[in-house]
């Protein structure tokens, strides 16, 4: 028995475990002890890859997009050597989802990590964002349910609502990179392109919306690094910094004009800003755009004036589900 699974006298375990989420823009880790539903953090690290890049045009995952999120893969999987994890769960969203040759990506990972990738469905990924956000919630105790959970990432987004566990769950073929390749291509964007984009994601939060109903809630958290950077520009940070973001409590008109602001700037005074993800710079005008519609649809049905940004989110999820 290792140190990590040891039982104490109240028989509580701890385990070790290893959480990986590989999206449309970023391959995400976290190695965490997990105990009595509790996640500690022993490492958590993001890569930006664009393993979806050109996925919405072509149906396949482009052996350059492979070639790097391969490389990470392996980089990850001698970090759960190092750490000497019991159990390792990798699951694929969106951009795997649609490519027609994600066998090929699963030899790849079963090859590098010696485990095989699972290909969430939008729903699975839902729950696993729900379950990863709201572990924490019930610890602020001005943040009351029901809650929707909003998941925004690079080819989809997932919107649930529950209280004490999903009820109701969408996903939705919006996300930044899917956007930015769909419609915004000049820097900064044309009026045009963003009416565009703007309609192509109305229409998909008007489908959502039919089907999670979110008149009665009364907590909005957004989770991933759209909206993580959306709070930074918001709190004026001059570095991204986890501790600030993570239970940020933001008025909803200033989260929709630090979404406008960041989508009409120029490529170069994106990438100026401190907090900046540089794998970021090019998609985050449409990342913002989202969840600019998201909170405005949201706010518009429901009794919420403000937005809670959570750095806890699927991978959360999937290490809770190892234990």
């Amino acid at each position: 028995m290792t140190e990590q699974e040891r039982t104490s006298g109240t028989m509580s375990r701890v385990r070790r475990v290893a959480a990986i989420d590989c999206g449309t823009n970023s391959i995400r880790l976290l190695v965490a002890d997990v105990e009595d539903g509790t996640v500690r953090d022993v490492v958590r690290h993001a890569e930006v890859v664009r393993l979806g890049q050109g996925v919405d045009r072509t149906g396949r995952l482009a052996p350059a997009a492979l070639a790097r999120t391969l490389d990470v893969t392996g980089q990850y999987a001698a970090v759960c050597r190092e750490h000497k994890v019991s159990a390792v769960r990798f699951v694929a969203t969106s951009a795997t989802r649609d490519a027609s040759n994600r066998d090929e990506f699963a030899a790849g990972v079963r090859a590098a990590l010696g485990v095989d990738p699972e290909v969430a469905s939008g729903a699975q990924e839902a729950e696993l964002s729900f379950r990863g956000a709201t572990s924490v919630l019930s610890h602020h105790t001005h943040l009351h349910p029901p809650y929707c959970v909003v998941d925004l990432g690079g080819g989809s987004t997932e919107v649930v609502v529950g209280t004490t566990g999903p009820e109701a769950a969408w996903s939705m073929d919006v996300g930044s990179v899917r956007i930015t390749e769909r419609h915004l291509h000049t820097d900064p964007p044309t009026g045009e392109a963003v009416a565009a984009a703007t309609a192509t994601i109305d229409a998909a939060i008007d489908e959502a919306l039919a089907h999670v109903p979110v008149v009665g809630v009364r907590t909005l958290v957004g989770l991933a690094g759209s909206v993580t950077t959306v709070t930074a520009h918001v709190l004026g940070l001059g570095a991204y910094d986890r501790n600030r973001i993570d239970g940020a409590v933001l008025p909803v008109d200033d989260v929709l004009a630090a979404c406008d602001d960041l989508l009409h700037r120029t490529r170069a005074e994106r990438a100026a800003l401190g907090f900046m993800h540089p794998g970021r710079v090019d998609v985050i005008g449409a990342g913002a755009l989202v969840w600019s519609r998201v909170v405005h649809h949201v706010a518009a049905a429901s009794a919420i004036t403000h937005v809670v940004t959570s750095e806890h989110d699927i991978l959360d999820g999937i290490a809770l589900s190892l234990a």
